[in-house]
């Protein structure tokens, strides 16, 4: 028998600085199987770094065609294709070819995929990749409630993403292009 998604209801008051995007955001948002609190946690944290009304959750693990999350056009263009983790460069390449844009947020042995992946992309122009530091995406996936509540303050490049256990800043590092 297959093990089926978890969900989790997320509540996010959204202030980004930065680009005067002020939203209040509900959903809900379901944790494949083999998906990690860590993996998911990213995907909320790219979410509200590239929020836009049009941005959507893709099928990421249970579809490779599909991206983590995407923006589409009203005429099914794909507009930006984000990624989350460590995917490899032909991954990075076959994305670029079907987007606009592409973002990747990357999280985990960044130093060893970096050294060995980035040089390979650096020459796609539609291509971004920020790290998020490893201690603080550890530290707010930890035994995440099922009912995520998040107040996520985004100014000057870094997100300020308050919950139950307190407050915890993430500065995502770019190592391609920006945001």
């Amino acid at each position: 028998m297959a093990l089926s998604a978890t969900p989790y209801k997320v509540d996010i008051n959204l202030t980004d600085l930065d680009r005067g995007v002020y939203e209040t955001l509900r959903f809900t948002i379901a944790r494949h199987p083999s998906e990690t609190e860590e993996r998911m946690s990213a995907r909320l944290i790219a979410y509200v770094l590239w929020y836009s009304e049009s941005l959507a959750f893709g099928r990421g693990l249970s579809d490779v065609d599909e991206p983590a999350l995407w923006e589409k056009s009203l005429d099914g263009r794909v507009l930006h294709w984000i990624e989350v983790g460590l995917p490899d460069a032909e991954r990075l390449t076959w994305c670029s070819r079907r987007a606009e844009r592409v973002s990747l947020l990357a999280y985990g042995r960044i130093d060893v995929w970096e050294n060995k992946v980035l040089p390979s992309v650096m020459t796609l122009k539609n291509v971004h990749v920020a790290a998020l530091p490893q201690e603080a995406l550890s530290t707010i996936a930890q035994e995440l409630p099922r009912a995520i509540n998040w107040a996520v303050m985004v100014s000057e490049g870094s997100l300020y993403i308050t919950d139950e256990n307190g407050q915890h800043e993430i500065t995502p590092q770019w190592l391609l292009g920006d945001r």
